[in-house]
């Protein structure tokens, strides 16, 4: 069995070489006492790679990229994460992200709370940073994209090749795991990209509800108990993961 090796997702990279900089070589350098040819697994681009450290200059680390690593893709799902409380938004981007989530997108919905949707631009790099770094201790491939927040009637738009899936807590007769199975049953080749749609403290309002309607989202369950919304995120993830994996 291959040993496991630290894993880092590489800043620059071509076909031969890849580079660290930044918070990562520092670690590296500093914390780690990055040498000449120490070995690490790197992640360039959507590839895997053995690596050997080359040479460190000034707060850089390079690396000669030696054989590629088999590695298993990202999940597709994205996630739409209604915006709340910026710390347990971050639990949510964070699990996500270790749950194998393609992309996730922030939306504004009626019952986000005003002061967050106000700051929620200026948390982006932030929540793409706890992806990244989760993507890293998680020894993932890729690091899922974080985009920016939209209006909920922008990101409920729906595409017909997508199975798009409302969280809802007043549904009782179909579980997400009912409507995944029911997916991959009749996929001929392969699941087509999924969406997950979680609302905020308190949910949807009507109105959104009727918005995801027209557009075509299926309402389901995760069961009779009402969940904080990041443990509903965390939750849908799972049992997609369990379903997809």
């Amino acid at each position: 069995m291959r040993m496991t090796r630290r894993r880092w997702i590489a800043d620059s990279w071509d076909e031969a070489t890849a580079s660290l900089t930044g918070e990562q070589a520092s670690h590296l350098i500093r914390v780690l006492r990055a040498q000449a040819g120490m070995e690490f697994d790197i992640v360039a681009g959507d590839r895997v790679w053995h690596a050997v450290i080359a040479g460190i200059t000034g707060d850089a680390v390079r690396f000669n990229l030696v054989a590629e690593v088999e590695a298993d893709p990202a999940l597709p799902i994205t996630l739409l994460l209604s915006i709340f409380k910026f710390d347990r938004m971050e639990w949510a981007i964070e699990k996500a992200t270790e749950l194998g989530v393609d992309r996730i997108l922030p939306i504004v919905a009626r019952r986000s709370e005003k002061h967050l949707v106000q700051a929620a631009q200026n948390r982006l790099e932030r929540w793409r940073r706890i992806a990244r770094q989760s993507a890293q201790q998680s020894r993932r491939s890729d690091v899922p994209v974080v985009e920016e927040p939209l209006a909920l009637r922008t990101a409920a738009h729906n595409k017909n090749e997508e199975l798009s899936l409302l969280l809802a807590e007043q549904e009782r007769t179909t579980t997400l795991r009912h409507a995944l199975e029911e997916a991959l049953a009749s996929a001929a080749d392969e699941c087509p990209p999924i969406r997950l749609a979680i609302g905020p403290e308190g949910g949807w309002i009507a109105e959104e509800e009727a918005l995801f309607d027209s557009e075509g989202w299926k309402p389901v369950s995760l069961g009779p108990r009402i969940l904080r919304a990041e443990t509903a995120a965390i939750t849908a993830m799972a049992v997609a993961a369990a379903l997809l994996e």
